[in-house]
């Protein structure tokens, strides 16, 4: 069975899904959803989503089950390990994972992400430190990077 419950955050709407034991899709959306069917761990997303707005959460500790090709969960896998408040380029990326070449199928994996926000596909960022592509736009994206920074123990500078 899959669950869906809103989320209304300072970025506008998400909407949150879910198979009942774990997490499989954070998107925005311009709506709430009507017809809410929510479990505990939408409930329990809720909560971290919104102590992450509030500078309270820093890490996400929720299980999640996104669904993609073997290639996009390496990718995702990959992205769970950039630390809060830091962004590493699509090239670094693609290095970490074996392969400089992959550079552009790196970005396609990275812009498919079904899961904002908790796989932190908004810590990638261009080449000289250019804000790029995010699926929820790049003003979104500039935002979340804005928030991590102003709560990020570290202060180091993001772009």
């Amino acid at each position: 069975m899959e669950y869906q419950s809103s989320f209304t955050s300072p970025l506008g709407y998400l909407i949150l899904k879910s198979d009942g034991q774990s997490i499989t899709g954070i998107y925005f959306s311009e709506n709430s959803i009507q017809e809410q069917n929510t479990c505990e761990v939408l409930e329990k997303c809720k909560e971290l989503l919104a102590n992450y707005f509030s500078g309270k959460t820093i890490a996400f500790e929720i299980p999640l089950h996104p669904e993609g090709t073997e290639f996009q969960q390496k990718v995702w896998n990959e992205l769970l390990k950039i630390p809060y408040g830091e962004t590493i380029t699509y090239l670094e990326l693609a290095v970490r994972l074996g392969d400089a070449k992959a550079v552009r199928a790196v970005g396609m994996a990275n812009g498919r992400n079904p899961i904002a926000i908790l796989i932190p596909c908004h810590r990638v960022i261009g080449a000289g430190n250019k804000m790029t592509g995010y699926a929820g736009g790049t003003g979104r994206k500039k935002i979340l990077l804005e928030l991590e920074m102003k709560y990020n123990p570290i202060r180091r500078t993001l772009f």
